[in-house]
Order: C-alpha cells, then structure tokens, then sequence
C-alpha cells in the first residue's frame, strides 16, 4: 500500500464495505475538503475520482450537486466503467462529464489511482493562452517534463472524448493543460494527484501575475530550460528524492484536521 494511504487512520470500514475500499474513500474525502480549502473548487463543477481497489473496475466520484467541502468518505457514489452508478446514489447523481473524462484514464491506466479535474482562474487564464504554460519560473520548469495538453472539444459530454484523452495524456504525463476549459492532473495515489494539482496552480499564479506587470520579462536559455526540466522528471518520479505527494501528503492530511476537524472520514 502507498506510504501516503497509510497517512490517514481511517478507522473501521461500515458493514459490507472492504478496509480497503473504506481507506481510498477516506483519502478522496481528504482530497476535496483539501481542494476547497486550498481554493481550487467551483461550486459542484469539478470532480474528483479514485479507483476502488479490486477486480470489479468501480470508482468513486462525488454525487453530483454537493460542494466540496460537504464530502465525506460515505457521501461520495461508486460507478462502474460503463457509467452504472453502483451505490451510494441514483444515476441522476452522477456528473456524466465527470464519468467521461474520469473513465477515460481509469479504464486506460489502471495503475493511476486519482483523477483530479479543476477549473480555476489560474489554470483558466492558461488554457486560454495559446502558449499554455511557459517556461519562465522554476515552478513551471520542474514540472514541465509531466505536463500534456487537450485540445477544447466542447462539455465533455462524448464518450468518444475518452480515446483522445488519454492519447495526449501519453504514457508519462501526469498534469493536462485543458485548453479553453481548466485541467486534470493524475496520481499512483490520491496525495500524488492532488500534488500535481497544486504544483500547477502555482505554477499558472506565477505566470499570470508576471504577464500581468506589463514589464520586460526575463527569459531563460534553452540549456538551462531542458536543464531544470530534466531535474524536474528526476525529482518528482516515483522513487525519486521529492517523489510528488509521498512527503507533502501526510502533512496536508494533519493540515486538514487541525483546521477543519475529522469529520471528512465519517
């Protein structure tokens, strides 16, 4: 089990629930209180999901209409691959676009634990920039290795939709630059995913705000740009000395609890 699971003392599983599949619920509750609590929600329209451990393929989303900060660990619905709301809810719970971008990666990409899904003024303000992100701070540089791009193909309403996110996501990536939309960021665990997620929030912030100055920017050399990137990749890959969200996520875990309680895993 990921070191970052065991970071949450989830207690005992309800009745006909795995100690397993309790945990990932924990955790993913822990993930929306964080992503509102850090300001990266939007009322209900984000998602975030977590593959539910065993043979079946379910996963866990939100029930669609709740705000971030309401989810709990037995609030969040379970759905099959094929949209079928297993429990926890009725299909009209279910953010179908949520299910079509989610899906695609969990279907796709086993091993990725999280999909996280944000809209944000910064991610926002940077997919709409042809450009997207650019390499202007080490913030953006030492992630840049792991950032893919999705072109607009309207609300995510086309299964179709799933094949060509996935291919642009490739066999590395783990933060996507939506164009015209927000963005997606993916993780071995939940820690991981949000990770990402934050990264890339700063990242964007940092941008923005420079290009806001209406002053001369400081451009970096393509030497030092595949340079910082290339410490990037060595950095925060699995195994490497900041491994994303292995050491950050504990500690937003005691973050949580000291500002708003425990009650996310109830």
């Amino acid at each position: 089990m990921n070191a970052s699971v065991r970071s949450i003392a989830a207690g005992e599983a309800p009745a006909g629930m795995s100690a397993a599949e309790w945990q990932v619920r924990c955790e993913l509750a822990a993930c929306y209180q964080l992503t509102d609590l850090y300001g990266m929600s939007d009322m209900a329209a984000t998602h975030i999901s977590a593959r539910v451990p065993g043979p079946e393929e379910h996963f866990l989303l939100n029930p669609f209409g709740m705000l971030f900060d309401e989810i709990t660990a037995s609030s969040l619905i379970k759905v099959d691959v094929e949209g079928n709301v297993v429990s926890g809810g009725t299909s009209k719970q279910m953010n179908f676009a949520g299910f079509v971008i989610h899906s695609a990666i969990h279907m796709a990409k086993p091993e990725l634990i999280c999909v996280m899904h944000a809209h944000t003024r910064a991610n926002n303000g940077v997919a709409m920039l042809k450009e997207g992100l650019l390499p202007l701070s080490q913030k953006a540089l030492l992630m840049y290795h792991y950032i893919r791009y999705h072109d607009f193909e309207g609300a995510a309403l086309n299964l179709g939709e799933r094949e060509r996110i996935v291919a642009d996501m490739g066999e590395d990536g783990r933060c996507m630059i939506l164009r015209n939309h927000g963005a997606l960021t993916v993780g071995t665990s939940v820690g991981e995913a949000f990770c990402w997620m934050y990264k890339l929030e700063m990242a964007c912030q940092h941008q923005l705000d420079g290009l806001s100055a209406h002053r001369e920017l400081q451009l970096l050399s393509k030497e030092v740009i595949e340079l910082t990137k290339e410490q990037g990749r060595k950095l925060f890959m699995p195994g490497g000395p900041a491994e994303c969200g292995k050491l950050e996520w504990p500690g937003l875990i005691r973050k949580l609890e000291r500002d708003r309680g425990t009650s996310y895993r109830t």
